[in-house]
């Protein structure tokens, strides 16, 4: 949006929240408290009794806040720590939310290997067990292999082709099917879709949902993907196969796993899985800083490249791409980062 937009929608804003509460305009406290990856902008509102709400403004333009409210009534209605909705235009685009305050989860961590980090970890894996058992899958869109596929593919569109002048690799056509056949072979469950720490919210020392509003029944290790392989930590390997154990015996405990999916098998799985988001991810930091003039996302790139190179270990068949990404990825991308150019297109 340009900036009379911006402030045209503000506006409009604190009219509509006046509105709700019964206060003239000029006397409201609203101030924006948080931006996102999409259109969405956040405000807080002090009303003068003391409380407070989050003001969610999602143009209709370019945000469909349907999916956000139902889901939103639907968890809450299952016991899911999510914020109450007080109040809904969607022809406006703006909500009215509980204030869950400004403690995103990733501020209680204190590096990788602290015992507050491994809690935190512990009580958000927790929660995800709790979202897959509470909410069913059934009203939620298809992670299904075109939409997959859809995520891979912004990979060699935006990060090689886009933002590095290289072309796809060989051995990739057979990394891609392959990821999405070992997603498609997982269990199908509730997933957010961004399990990540900054989307989840610290109050009162107990962890709420937030963003979910792309959330799509699919495989049942990828919120744990999106949790243990963030943009925030980087654990070490038998860490991260002790939580993705933890938690296959806990889903087959619970009946979203059957007792003949093997310790192997789900670690593959996972691995697996983890290496499409990285993928993604790769793709979709690429993305926002080419095509949406976002800052702040290529530093992330070396991260999440990493954790995709970690979960190749695990994937011995595509030594190839493996080896692609250590001979001509890692430098090219180091290339860029440091200032150099793009290399010309092979």
């Amino acid at each position: 949006m340009t900036t009379v937009d911006t402030a045209t929608r503000f506006d409009a804003l604190r009219q509509w929240a006046a509105g709700q509460h019964g206060l003239p305009a000029a006397a409201l406290d609203l101030r924006l408290a948080a931006g996102d990856a999409s259109f969405r902008r956040y405000f807080r509102l002090r009303l003068p009794d003391g409380r407070s709400r989050m003001l969610m403004d999602a143009p209709p333009a370019q945000e469909d806040s349907r999916p956000f409210v139902e889901i939103a009534r639907r968890w809450r209605a299952g016991g899911l720590p999510v914020p109450a909705l007080h109040a809904v235009d969607l022809e406006a685009g703006f909500l009215e939310l509980d204030d869950l305050g400004d403690t995103p989860l990733q501020h209680r961590f204190a590096g990788s290997d602290h015992a507050d980090t491994l809690a935190w970890h512990e009580r958000a894996i927790a929660l995800i067990h709790a979202l897959q058992n509470r909410a069913g899958p059934e009203a939620l869109p298809a992670y299904d292999a075109p939409l997959l596929g859809r995520e891979l593919d912004l990979f060699p569109e935006w990060c090689l082709e886009g933002w590095l002048g290289l072309s796809p690799p060989p051995g990739w056509t057979d990394l891609r099917q392959a990821l999405i056949d070992s997603a498609l072979a997982q269990p199908v469950v509730t997933v957010h879709r961004d399990f990540d720490a900054m989307n989840l919210m610290v109050q009162d020392e107990r962890l709420y949902l937030i963003d979910f509003q792309d959330a799509v029944a699919g495989p049942i290790s990828y919120d744990l993907i999106s949790l243990l392989r963030g943009r925030y930590c980087r654990f070490p390997a038998p860490r991260f196969a002790a939580w993705v154990e933890a938690f296959r015996r806990q889903a087959i405990a619970d009946g979203r796993l059957r007792g003949a999916v093997t310790h192997e098998t789900f670690q593959r799985q996972a691995q697996a899985m983890a290496a499409q988001r990285a993928l993604k991810v790769l793709g979709i930091f690429c993305r926002l800083t080419l095509r949406d003039g976002r800052a702040g996302y290529l530093e992330r790139l070396p991260h999440f490249l990493g954790h995709l190179e970690e979960s190749l270990v695990a994937l011995p068949e595509h030594a190839r791409f493996q080896r692609w990404l250590a001979e001509t990825f890692r430098p090219s991308l180091e290339r860029r980062l440091a200032g150099g150019s793009a290399p010309e297109a092979t």
